[in-house]
């Protein structure tokens, strides 16, 4: 009994006729195809990363971190991993405002002194002398929006700040939607949980009037008019929010007389700047009186606070 070639399978079923030559030839078009169709997708990616730079494509292509999340599309996932960083964030902002301000105290070279130490040293000054001087610790004022999805911005920075409290001689933080209140006590008292104190904020606070839409000239109105002895020429004025008015009027005036008393105030916007003047954003209007700043997640939060916060 020799092997008999046409019985049974199909794996030799045909192969006088050719049947397997075909099935070879299937396969390397299918080959061909699939190297095509990789060289399309690559081809593809190279074109669009020069449309829309290689940086951005590598920032959409791994899953950020973090501390990148941006605050306006954080999922609750999201949001919860964050929430871990703020302590962590907290101790690294502490250390770098105390590097700045021991070197704030030591002054600017003092020359009397210095010369007077070079006489040991047969002229050369190689102990410069400084005149020290101790800066006192600056006060904070946070205005946050906790409308909508903002909220999570806002939330987030008032625990930071918190967590930071010893760096400042004085916190104060208020909430506004179209009505402010102090929420001092809410943040000194809640847990390192953005969602948690939301919630408090939310039900223990007055901070919507007749409509529940965000109100920036409203609430900007009403901090000016009563509550404007929490700034001082010490105080550091901090407003968190994306300047949507939602066509009220932006009350610019308010923010004139704020600016007036502080000694400093800036402006942290999570929207980017090419949405800033869009709709009813009325951005360029504030950022026309104080300096206003993109703010997207907690790095970004964190640089501004190192650099712009005063020693």
């Amino acid at each position: 009994g020799g092997l008999t070639l046409g019985s049974g399978g199909g794996a030799s079923a045909g192969l006088g006729s050719g049947g397997f030559t075909e099935r070879l030839d299937a396969d390397e078009v299918r080959r061909r195809i699939e190297e095509f169709r990789d060289r399309v997708r690559t081809e593809a990616r190279r074109r669009v990363a020069e449309r829309r730079g290689a940086e951005m494509i590598a920032e959409r292509g791994i899953a950020p971190s973090a501390d990148q999340v941006d605050f306006l599309i954080a999922n609750r996932e999201q949001l919860v991993e964050l929430r871990r960083t703020v302590q962590p964030l907290a101790r690294k902002l502490a250390t770098r405002l105390a590097a700045r301000r021991r070197r704030a105290a030591r002054g600017q070279i003092d020359i009397r002194r210095t010369l007077r130490r070079s006489l040991s040293t047969g002229g050369v000054p190689l102990r410069p002398a400084h005149r020290r001087h101790r800066p006192a610790r600056p006060e904070i004022v946070l205005l946050c929006d906790v409308s909508g999805s903002v909220a999570g911005f806002a939330n987030f920075t008032m625990l930071l700040v918190q967590a930071m409290r010893d760096q400042f001689s004085k916190v104060r933080v208020y909430a506004f939607v179209n009505r402010v209140d102090e929420v001092t006590r809410l943040v000194t008292t809640g847990q390192a949980d953005p969602a948690e104190l939301g919630r408090r904020i939310a039900t223990e606070a007055a901070i919507t009037g007749w409509h529940g839409s965000s109100d920036y000239g409203a609430a900007l109105g009403e901090f000016a008019e009563h509550h404007l002895d929490a700034v001082g020429p010490r105080t550091s004025v901090i407003v968190l929010g994306d300047a949507r008015t939602n066509g009220f009027d932006p009350n610019a005036e308010a923010l004139r007389r704020i600016v007036a008393r502080a000694r400093r105030v800036h402006w942290l916007n999570p929207e980017t700047p090419s949405t800033w003047g869009v709709g009813d954003s009325a951005a360029p209007v504030y950022a026309g009186i104080v300096d206003m700043h993109t703010c997207r997640n907690a790095r970004r939060l964190g640089e501004l606070v190192t650099r712009l916060l005063p020693v």
